[in-house]
């Protein structure tokens, strides 16, 4: 029987994304991974991960926050760094969130909570990274650009940054209860971020 070592960090938090990707890009090589999925609003956690990736052949899919996620029709994402993304083969996924979409607007406009944030905050417990590690995973799925047939790796953070990572059999959201995490390669030990450093969008 094999066994591996889970990279733990102490903290939540971008300071721990080089490491992270370092991992990531080793675990991609060892088992033949094709895509890599990644929490990126503005760009930056994506351009990381494709540049440590250089030369593995697995595929960087970006997902934002839906557009409107903070107010307004805009979105994170600036052109010059979509095409910036794009010139490097980055795909880039803009969809609802597949673990709140309407429910949230219930929950806030008639108090109560849905079923789809059950599961979000259930994730939580293992931290908000692995909460958005395996929510882009869906929406990466029902968006095309992930494939339910073979294993891929997601990557989510607290905030900014990335500081969980997963081996991962990703599923759409009509069949979300058939994903399975195989293995998880990085989180934090400790899951919340000091008071001083509120989270933010991911990069």
């Amino acid at each position: 029987m094999e066994s591996r070592q889970v990279l733990y960090f102490d903290r939540p938090g971008p300071k721990n994304t080089a490491a992270l990707l370092e991992a990531v890009a080793r675990r991609v090589k060892e088992l033949g991974i094709a895509h890599v999925v990644v929490a990126s609003n503005t760009g930056q956690t994506a351009l990381k991960t494709h540049e440590a990736l250089a030369g593995t052949g697995a595929a960087v899919i970006a997902v934002t926050e839906h557009a409107g996620f903070n107010g307004g029709d805009g979105v994170w994402l600036k052109p010059e760094t979509r095409k910036e993304m794009e010139d490097k083969g980055i795909r880039i996924v803009v969809a609802s969130h597949a673990l709140s979409g309407v429910g949230r607007s219930i929950s806030r406009k008639f108090g109560g909570v849905s079923h789809v944030e059950i599961i979000a905050c259930t994730l939580r417990m293992m931290g908000e990274g692995m909460k958005v590690a395996i929510e882009i995973a869906v929406m990466a799925a029902d968006a095309g650009a992930l494939p339910t047939d073979r294993e891929a790796i997601a990557i989510g953070g607290t905030g900014r940054g990335a500081d969980v990572a997963v081996v991962l059999k990703a599923a759409h959201m009509n069949n979300f209860f058939d994903l399975e995490v195989r293995e998880v390669l990085a989180k934090p030990r400790v899951l919340k971020a000091p008071a001083a450093a509120k989270p933010e969008s991911s990069e």
